[in-house]
């Protein structure tokens, strides 16, 4: 596909047609870099863990940090030398 470039205030850039952005799942940002002479825009990637540990010890801190299923002994643990 051919895109013209065009100026935009002090820059210059492309429209990217929006079937495209939904195609690679682009909404509000992208990974943009140059290799070997080649523009790639990729989706951002998103770290599913990020901010674990603080919310982790916030819940903690919060006293909320039961066990959410109560624990189911198997038959026969009564008998083990731990």
């Amino acid at each position: 596909m051919q895109v013209a470039i065009r100026k935009m205030g002090n820059s210059q850039g492309i429209l990217i047609p929006k079937p495209i952005l939904s195609q690679l799942g682009l909404t509000d940002g992208a990974d943009l870099q140059v290799k070997n002479g080649v523009i790639e825009i990729r989706p951002l990637k998103v770290n599913p863990r990020k901010g674990w540990a603080v919310d982790s010890q916030r819940i903690a801190q919060a006293g909320d940090d039961q066990l959410a299923w109560p624990e189911f002994p198997n038959e026969g643990d009564a008998e083990l030398n731990w």
